[in-house]
């Protein structure tokens, strides 16, 4: 597998030596984020769905190939203890923990009339409340300063998204959660931030059923003001800056990477 990144050693950006935690780590940007993270001389402690079909043991080669250290942990992050370990983990298998990423998310189509409350709960529980749960448990452990990003979308981000209410209004609320959090935790330090994705090419947006699939990427793509959907790496990158150095009077914010789909005027 490639993740289309050039190979070429990170500079320094104060990254060498961290600890990051990543939920969703075993395809797509969390994957890439690991990667990335490997390439910056940061250790890593992927949270993988046991259910995921994609190989968390992948996620950890590819991170051994680019020179990096990787441990995958078992999580479901609708579990606060399952979430609590993890953050242990990185702490016993690397002795800190000074970043933490929520990346775990599902995508589940429904319309209002479909939409019960089991199905409302169970998103917001993975897609919101994971968050929550996540940067609850890295801050219990981080001793010092730290930096925080959650991945929201433009799905309520920035848009709405007919028969996705429930994921638009969990990825809405990331964004109230990482501003709030990033007040409360900066006297420690601690920066919060959230990066909002577009149209990225993941195994969640090119499922058929619930997303766009392969073929409604690419007629979405041909709007994009970039001419092309985005690449998991390239939102991984941004998440890297955001936890590095050069980020390191910004809290509290928003970073939408989307190759100009947002800004576009409309034809």
């Amino acid at each position: 597998m490639s993740l289309n990144e050039n190979t070429a050693p990170a500079r320094d950006d104060g990254l060498a030596g961290k600890v990051a935690v990543i939920t969703g780590g075993a395809s797509g940007i969390g994957r890439a984020l690991a990667v990335a993270y490997a390439r910056a001389g940061t250790d890593s402690v992927i949270g993988y769905y046991p259910g995921d079909p994609h190989s968390a043991d992948e996620t950890v080669q590819l991170v051994e190939a680019a020179g990096g250290r990787c441990t995958a942990v078992a999580v479901d992050v609708r579990d606060s203890a399952q979430v609590e370990a993890l953050a242990q983990a990185a702490v016993a298998a690397y002795g800190r923990l000074d970043i933490a990423v929520a990346g775990a998310g599902v995508l589940r189509r429904a319309a209002l009339a479909e939409l019960d409350d089991d199905s409302w709960n169970d998103m917001l529980s993975v897609d919101l409340t994971g968050v929550l749960r996540t940067f609850r448990s890295a801050a219990a452990v981080m001793a010092g300063p730290g930096a925080m990003v959650a991945i929201s979308s433009i799905a309520g981000g920035v848009y709405g998204w007919d028969d996705h209410a429930h994921y638009a209004a969990a990825k809405s609320g990331v964004l109230g959660l990482c501003r709030s959090l990033a007040t409360e935790l900066a006297p420690r330090g601690i920066r919060v931030n959230a990066i909002v994705p577009g149209l990225i090419e993941t195994p969640q947006s090119l499922d058929e059923t619930n997303s766009l699939g392969p073929a409604g990427l690419e007629r979405a793509g041909r709007g994009i003001p970039a001419g092309r959907v985005g690449r998991a790496d390239e939102v991984a990158r941004a998440i890297r800056f955001l936890t590095g150095d050069d980020a390191a009077y910004i809290t509290g914010q928003q970073l939408v990477v989307d190759g100009g789909l947002t800004v576009r005027w409309p034809e």
